[in-house]
């Protein structure tokens, strides 16, 4: 895919020209799509990877738009964003019965919001998914409850936040403070006198490059041997396990079971099955490689 020339995601304003040029490239006819598909898996055809990748170019300019309160560059989220759609048509199945725009939506997403947790530097949520989910949905549900972003929460905005999250109040306050203490100025004066500033009191404590290296290449690897397990789950367990596991808003055993007409029961059951058969997939593939388990 490194091939493929889209258009340029300005990095320095412009964007609104780079929208329009994307919304010029022409949506595909479900036939269409399914022969490209075909051309780019069996073949290796750039120009139908091409066609494929630049006619969902909106796609993602319209998911980045949602993470624009994030306070990231929108170039950077469309750039990350373009990223997974590429990842989704190397990845893409036609056989399968989806649009490509269905199961691009999963990559889409996921590059653009692993990419603004790796940029929010406030905020160390490791893999844990209900924080994740608490991360990206407590700004959009005080907009939605009209509570003003203004700092500390009051008393009963905190509990009211809370029963709509069903959370603890605790975590509820420990995330706002969280998102908030990003928007504070590091060239917010100490004091009038000296003229020493916030940042003139920071410690420089990250790692240092090799570590960062060293994190990214084990990164990359447990989702190389993740993708590579995927592929040897049947179809329901995966896509099971995928909605349980991999998604920011998981769905419930009772949703999965009457999508497939099973009890909540086996639903977990499958589940549960699925991810042993996947542990072991990638604690198999580390281990001929010698790279790190899971």
């Amino acid at each position: 895919m490194t091939t493929l020339r889209l258009p340029a995601v300005p990095m320095d304003g412009g964007l609104s020209r780079y929208f329009r040029e994307v919304w010029t490239f022409p949506l595909l006819e479900p036939e269409e799509e399914y022969m490209l598909a075909q051309r780019w898996r069996d073949h290796g055809d750039t120009e139908a990877a091409h066609k494929l990748v630049t006619s969902h170019l909106r796609l993602v300019a319209k998911m980045a738009m949602k993470y624009r309160g994030y306070g990231l560059p929108m170039a950077d989220l469309v750039s990350e964003g373009n990223i997974g759609l590429m990842k989704a048509v190397k990845k893409f199945e036609p056989e399968r019965g989806f649009r490509l725009s269905t199961y691009a939506m999963w990559w889409i997403r996921a590059a653009i919001t692993e990419y603004i947790l790796r940029s929010w530097s406030m905020v160390k949520l490791g893999t844990i998914a209900a924080q994740k989910k608490l991360f990206f949905s407590l700004r959009k549900l005080k907009n939605k409850l009209r509570i003003m972003d203004s700092g500390e929460l009051k008393p009963d905005e905190v509990t009211k936040l809370a029963r709509a999250m069903d959370v603890p109040e605790k975590e509820i306050i420990d995330m706002n403070r969280r998102l908030a203490a990003r928007d504070v100025s590091l060239n917010t004066p100490l004091s009038d006198d000296e003229g020493i500033e916030f940042q003139d009191t920071l410690v420089d404590s990250k790692p240092s490059p090799e570590a960062l290296t060293g994190e990214g290449e084990e990164l990359g690897l447990r989702r190389r041997y993740l993708e590579q397990a995927l592929v040897t789950l049947p179809e329901r367990e995966r896509h099971i396990f995928t909605e349980r596991r991999l998604t920011d808003d998981p769905l419930t055993l009772e949703e999965l079971g009457k999508h497939y007409g099973v009890s909540r029961e086996r639903i977990r059951q499958l589940e549960v099955r699925a991810f042993d058969k996947v542990k072991a997939a990638v604690v198999s593939a580390a281990a001929a490689e010698g790279g790190p388990a899971a």
